[in-house]
């Protein structure tokens, strides 16, 4: 793996995926994005791998793309953009869909598929300071590989507004849209995201998969009698598997479940 992208797993589970290129702000090639979305693929098979962490070096998280990227994109044949444009799509597909909790630590300045990040992650904490912006259309682009999950996290008149005029958001006004989850001073953000992630280890791991797995679910259907079904045995799976006979019965013995004295 390159310098370029630094991984570190802590021995409770917590992935650290950090961005490492600085003199860019974090600007992303078609190199990075490869190296993204395979050690997100990696933690997404990896049962040791129980919370991931995106974030970054430097003082912004993510200017988007790389501009001698953009330059080399701008010379692609139709064919070579369509196969570019899937390498990105690939990319935010395997973040949101991660079969782990997610958390964007956003400092500095998000732009265009820096965005696109922040809205694949379960959580995002940025401060006052930071600063999300979709600027394509300053460029002749749009945002489109980004778009189902920017429109998913802040709605569509939101994306509307924010797609055509190309301005950006900063830190209340970015957590009122729904682009971060929490805002904490500058001196508090490291803090702030390994509380989270230590809280999020408090709870039962598969439970928690597959409680991201319902809203996901939900949301992608209409109330009706098969949604209806599908949560009926949903609960009737939890209830028969291990964990959930586990977390029963320790609630009912007033002792910690097995997933907590086993971190301990």
């Amino acid at each position: 793996m390159s310098n370029e992208l630094e991984l570190s797993l802590s021995a409770n589970g917590i992935l650290s995926v950090r961005m490492n290129r600085p003199e860019v702000h974090n600007a992303f090639d078609d190199a990075q994005i490869a190296r993204l979305t395979s050690a997100l693929e990696d933690a997404s098979a990896d049962p040791a791998v129980r919370v991931v962490i995106v974030g970054s070096t430097g003082k912004n998280f993510s200017a988007g793309g790389d501009i001698n990227y953009m330059r080399r994109m701008g010379g692609n044949t139709y064919e070579e953009n369509l196969a570019d444009g899937g390498q990105l799509a690939r990319l935010m597909k395997t973040l949101n869909f991660l079969p782990k909790p997610t958390i964007a630590r956003v400092q500095g300045a998000a732009m265009g598929g820096g965005v696109g990040l922040v809205s694949c992650c379960d959580f995002a904490i940025g401060t006052a300071s930071t600063k999300l912006a979709l600027t394509e259309v300053k460029l002749g682009m749009v945002p489109a590989t980004i778009s189902p999950y920017v429109v998913m996290t802040i709605g569509e008149k939101a994306a509307r507004r924010l797609f055509m005029t190309g301005q950006p958001v900063k830190g209340e006004d970015a957590r009122a849209l729904g682009f971060l989850s929490q805002v904490v001073a500058e001196e508090q953000l490291d803090s702030a995201v390994e509380t989270l992630a230590e809280n999020l280890l408090k709870n039962a791991p598969a439970a928690v998969t597959l409680a991201k797995q319902l809203a996901i679910d939900v949301a992608a259907g209409d109330i009706n009698d098969a949604l209806i079904a599908s949560t009926i045995k949903v609960i009737a799976d939890v209830r028969d598997s291990d964990e959930g006979r586990e977390g029963l019965s320790a609630f009912l013995e007033k002792r910690a479940p097995a997933w907590l004295a086993s971190s301990d």
